[in-house]
């Protein structure tokens, strides 16, 4: 068995490098495996096993969640929060890298997708960054891994796929992306504010009370979107699927009815290219549902977990291996892929080793969320490069030091597990 799994790896790798798609990689080795091990007669099923993988109501989120931030981008909802943050955190020396941190926040509690965080605030903050004095290397990287905490802070597209293939409570998994999120933003906060005093960058505007005032009273409608959505997520009113849709409505109403600044030709866009990135991640998961039913076949989830069991049941150095494991796999696969591809295999050994669902799913994400950082296949951090028109690699020495920052969030929510989970144990266990 675990022969095959070199095989059907190696096959993927070379497939890769010769720049085929992964989800279409994926189906070609997943269909030869099936064939090569249980005959033609099987093809008649690769379709209907593909469709099924792909249509499962948990997964609808995904589209309605790009929605609501594509909508964000183009209908004066983040212009308006990034105001606001300005007003709160333009004194402190550093404002700007602040205030792109606390917009992230805002942010990520709407669109749940970093490279739509990425587009939304880079195209905006990074042009007045460089404007400001800053290097735009830094205003590249300081973009880059505040975006990635949209993977931990609720709503967030990879827990949702997580939750989809591991069958933990997705609602658990957004609660428990709370307080850890919170964490990485204070430490990301933290370091800017270092570098801005080492370096002396500017200091934005003094702090009014009459400016906060007047900024959330203009961002009011859009600070209410993260109180709708996770409100009635959290609440029970909606599951996470219904709460997706209803970001995309209040969207659409708050910039069309209110702001008047979203017009059809903008919300045509925004919803074709909410399209083209929910195809990307359905042929993913639909292609990854062959592979699921091909390994599930050959037992291997559970030889995986009886392998590692036997060189050590020890629950921390289990999870030690899946992080190093989880960090190698983001240098080369989208969080996505990484998630659809390998967590049905890890689950076996995570229900084995007694380790909870929901606290694995955020030390998952926290793991992809700095794959996104780590190139060669740092979506998230190529596209703020793009943004920034600087080079990966400079960019990534500026960044260094807040992907330290996300490894030492990592290393607490895996080995404290109450940071993530405390909340979740109080409200719904």
């Amino acid at each position: 068995a675990l022969m095959t799994l070199l095989f059907m790896l190696l096959g993927l790798l070379v497939l890769i490098l010769m720049s085929v798609p992964i989800a279409i990689a994926l189906a070609i080795v997943a269909t030869v495996a099936i064939v090569a091990s249980q005959g033609l007669e099987m093809l008649p099923n690769i379709g209907l096993t593909m469709y099924e993988g792909a249509s499962s109501f948990p997964l609808l989120a995904i589209p309605m969640f790009v929605l609501a931030g594509a909508v964000m981008n183009t209908g004066g909802i983040s212009k308006r929060l990034i105001a606001f943050a300005s007003a709160l955190f333009g004194f402190i020396r550093g404002g700007l890298a602040m205030i792109n941190i606390g917009v992230s926040l805002f942010f990520a509690e709407i669109s749940g997708s970093a490279v739509a965080d990425v587009a939304a605030t880079g195209s905006v903050l990074i042009p007045a960054m460089k404007k400001r004095g800053y290097p735009s290397s830094f205003a590249a990287a300081v973009t880059s891994s505040s975006a990635s905490l949209a993977i931990i802070i609720p709503p967030s597209i990879p827990m949702i796929l997580y939750g989809v293939m591991s069958g933990a409570s997705i609602v658990q998994l957004f609660v428990a992306g709370i307080v850890p999120g919170l964490l990485g933003a204070g430490g990301l906060m933290a370091l800017s504010y270092y570098y801005a005093r080492k370096y002396n960058w500017p200091v934005e505007e003094v702090f009014q009370l009459k400016r906060v005032k007047q900024t959330a009273k203009e961002a009011g409608w859009a600070l209410t979107l993260p109180i709708i959505i996770l409100g009635s997520i959290f609440g029970g009113f909606v599951t996470a699927t219904e709460g997706a849709g209803l970001a995309v409505l209040a969207a659409i109403l708050i910039s069309t009815v209110i702001y008047r600044e979203l017009d059809l030709k903008t919300l045509y866009k925004a919803i074709i290219d909410g399209g083209q990135q929910t195809a990307v991640v359905m042929l993913l998961v639909a292609a990854s549902a062959l592979v699921g039913v091909f390994l599930t076949e050959m037992r291997m989830p559970q030889q995986l977990a009886q392998a590692v069991l036997g060189l050590t049941d020890n629950k921390y150095a289990i999870l030690m291996i899946l992080n190093v494991f989880f960090l190698l796999i983001g240098l080369f696969l989208h969080s996505a892929a990484a998630i659809i591809l390998v967590v049905p295999i890890v689950m076996p050994l995570i229900g084995a080793a007694g380790i909870d669902p929901v606290h694995f799913g955020l030390i998952v994400c926290l793991n992809l969320a700095i794959g996104q950082q780590t190139p060669p296949v740092a979506s998230v951090l190529i596209t703020a490069c793009s943004i920034a028109k600087c080079d990966v690699w400079s960019v990534t020495r500026s960044n260094i030091g807040f992907i330290g920052v996300l490894m030492i969030v990592l290393l607490l929510v895996t080995y404290i597990p109450a940071i993530p989970m405390a909340l979740v144990e109080l409200f719904y266990r």
